[in-house]
């Protein structure tokens, strides 16, 4: 069905503005404004993957009801565009207690889905649709493998994002499996203080009561470590975190013991390391007056980018070309905070320097080019008015 869905694809997700740029370098001005775009950014394969699929799933089953598991990617645009297609989102209201069965067509998001959920589903009888991306996949088989070889995962991630939710499921359906999860350095600090020189039983516990496997205990689950992590944090971050367990693992019990009680794989997902390398390669070669990041503001990897570029030039987080109310006011959401949607917007006055501007531009995995087209049209437009309001 792909070739029935592409027009309707384009019509809702290409730009020609984007499409002119890209063919001009990167590199466009217009008047006093001259903005430079990151040279990987946006959708990403799985993710355009996973809403080719979407749209050929309501396509295929013009009769039947379809439900996505919640959202497809970390985009409102994109969730609601498919909402408006007829599909339907168990996570909205009213939805949750849908009853489903061998009638009904449901969509595994590109996150995936945890183990119990897909064995539910599974039981229900639905016809599933499975779009969850290759590179979450490759995290998957090495938990499984840490986990059948009786390795503790721990998964640099945020314990409420469904993919790191789906990915500790996988360590938990092995008798052996267990997993922990650690959100930043200073929670990897924790835990590697704990490996080297033991600690309060209770107080670990309860400081990670979320985030631990049924039964966890860490006097006995730290023996043995593997390391993972969510396929949209911060490279560096998760590289730094894995180097601290190996770490502590060979001075609790050895440089020789090494090789059977730690193991750690890379697998930060190829689009999230292009566009931080690329968002990296610009703030080296250009400079700039300012950046803004376009993308949802519960999407992990836009908020990584965002943090990458504020610690080097003054930066603006906005969801999308709305938040670009005049070329005084702009709504933004904070950088360093949560990626969730619940972190209120922020206001920024004044927020578009006087005279000729030199603007960084990029935008997360799962911002299509659509929006940055529009984004990059009203930037255009605001640094035009003569009489900005």
């Amino acid at each position: 069905m792909k070739a029935a869905v592409a027009g309707q694809l384009a019509a809702a997700y290409d730009s020609a503005i984007v499409d002119e740029l890209k063919q001009s370098g990167f590199v466009r001005t217009h008047g006093r404004l001259t903005i430079h775009l990151a040279k990987e950014f946006g959708f990403c394969y799985g993710v355009d993957r996973a809403v080719d699929y979407a749209y050929q799933t309501r396509k295929r089953f013009p009769d039947k009801r379809v439900f996505l598991t919640g959202e497809i990617i970390h985009n409102p645009h994109v969730n609601d565009q498919l909402r408006a297609q007829g599909i339907r989102f168990l996570t909205d209201a009213g939805e949750s207690g849908a009853v489903l069965g061998r009638d009904d067509v449901v969509i595994l998001p590109a996150f995936g889905v945890s183990v119990g959920d897909m064995a539910r589903l599974d039981a229900q009888g639905c016809t599933l649709v499975d779009t969850t991306c290759g590179s979450v996949l490759t995290v998957w088989k090495n938990v499984k493998r840490y986990a059948q070889d009786g390795f503790t995962s721990v998964i640099h991630g945020k314990v409420t994002h469904e993919e790191t939710r789906a990915t500790a499921s996988q360590a938990t359906q092995y008798p052996s499996g267990h997993f922990l999860i650690v959100l930043n350095h200073e929670e990897a600090a924790f835990v590697c203080d704990y490996i080297v020189h033991g600690g309060d039983r209770a107080a670990f516990l309860a400081k990670f009561a979320t985030a631990v496997s049924p039964g966890f205990d860490p006097d006995v689950h730290l023996q043995r470590i593997g390391c993972a992590n969510q396929t949209t944090m911060l490279m560096s971050e998760s590289l730094e975190i894995g180097e601290m367990f190996g770490t502590a693992m060979a001075r609790k019990f050895g440089a020789e013991a090494l090789p059977s009680a730690f193991r750690a794989f890379d697998t930060i997902c190829s689009a999230t390391q292009e566009r931080q390398d690329a968002v990296i390669a610009l703030l080296d070669d250009v400079r700039l007056d300012l950046m803004v990041v376009i993308g949802g503001y519960n999407s992990s990897n836009t908020c990584n980018l965002a943090k990458i570029c504020a610690d080097r030039c003054p930066t603006l987080h906005i969801a999308d070309p709305d938040c670009l109310v005049s070329a005084r006011e702009l709504r933004h959401r904070p950088i360093g905070k949560p990626s969730t949607a619940a972190v209120p917007e922020e206001i920024a006055l004044n927020w578009l320097p006087d005279g000729p501007v030199t603007l960084g531009l990029t935008a997360g995995a799962s911002t299509p080019n659509n929006i940055v087209g529009q984004v990059i049209g009203r930037l255009e437009a605001l640094a035009a008015d003569p009489t900005p309001s």
